[in-house]
């Protein structure tokens, strides 16, 4: 994991977090968003920083009984403090000064198609900029990469539609999840529930960049106006993609990108040794 000091040094590790919130991050979501668990640990055991995340509804509630896992089997999500994402547990989150973590690609990011690793889907209007100046909130955007060195989608919702039965079984899937933005257009309302079919590769390695905090306090009236939130919008979204090339490029000269390596160089140190990476 790296981050962003104030004055814009990247280091190694999440110093340029901040340790008091209320603070936003906003990144893009890996295949059925494996990213998170281990987003959530490292802030913890590291900057000793609960993060809360914001979880699709369909982990929380269903709109009827069907064939989706039951929703006590999300309880884990409960315990590592993850709350259902609406605009109103936002402003309870913010009102406690806590650090809050949103994918605004959501679900259909996380259940993307075949050749469509680290490509954004989000909203074409501000969904966040506005609650976030009303409390003050600092924005960190980041990028995370890695989900294509563990595993490829060879089979996506495009092959699956093609067979009657299939179609059919991913429209009641997707009828029992509680439905969010309909109706606001663009590929970020198409939210199908389906299972992917993934190739497994033999692992790589997860890497997190987060950029450098955007203030938004005492910005709150100016914020207020449509264009001026959806211009700092924009730019929270490519910084987002200048995060996600920087790690796609940088962990090409990562020697220990293979867990082959890593373990090789665990056996050889002490266990808790942190395993080097690519230079910065």
């Amino acid at each position: 994991m790296l981050s962003t000091l104030e004055d814009g040094k990247i280091v190694k590790g999440l110093a340029g977090i901040p340790s008091e919130g209320p603070v936003l991050l906003v990144g893009n979501h890996m295949l059925l968003a494996l990213d998170t668990v281990s987003l959530l640990s490292q802030m913890y055991t590291e900057q000793d920083i609960i993060v809360r995340g914001m979880a699709h509804p369909l982990m929380f509630r269903r709109r009827k009984r069907g064939r989706l896992p039951e929703v006590s089997s999300f309880d884990w999500l409960r315990v590592m403090g993850i709350f259902p994402v609406t605009a109103t547990n936002l402003f309870k989150l913010f009102s406690s000064k806590s650090h809050v973590l949103l994918f605004p690609g959501g679900v259909r990011e996380a259940f993307h198609r075949k050749g469509e690793e680290y490509k954004l889907f989000w909203p074409e209007q501000s969904e966040f900029v506005r609650i976030a100046a009303r409390f003050g909130a600092k924005i960190i955007p980041f990028g995370s990469v890695g989900e294509d060195d563990l595993g490829q989608v060879v089979i996506d919702y495009d092959d699956l539609v093609k067979i009657p039965y299939l179609r059919s079984e991913i429209e009641n899937l997707t009828n029992e999840a509680v439905q969010l933005r309909a109706g606001v257009g663009g590929e970020v309302e198409n939210q199908q529930v389906y299972p992917p079919g993934i190739l497994p590769k033999v692992p790589g390695r997860f890497y997190y960049y987060f950029g450098k905090p955007i203030e938004t306090d005492g910005r709150k009236q100016e914020l207020k106006d449509k264009d001026k939130s959806q211009e700092l919008y924009l730019e929270v979204k490519t910084e987002v993609e200048r995060c996600i090339a920087y790690l796609k490029e940088k962990r090409e000269s990562d020697p220990y990108r293979s867990i082959l390596t890593r373990s090789l160089y665990q056996a050889t140190h002490a266990p808790t040794s942190d395993i080097p990476t690519f230079e910065i």
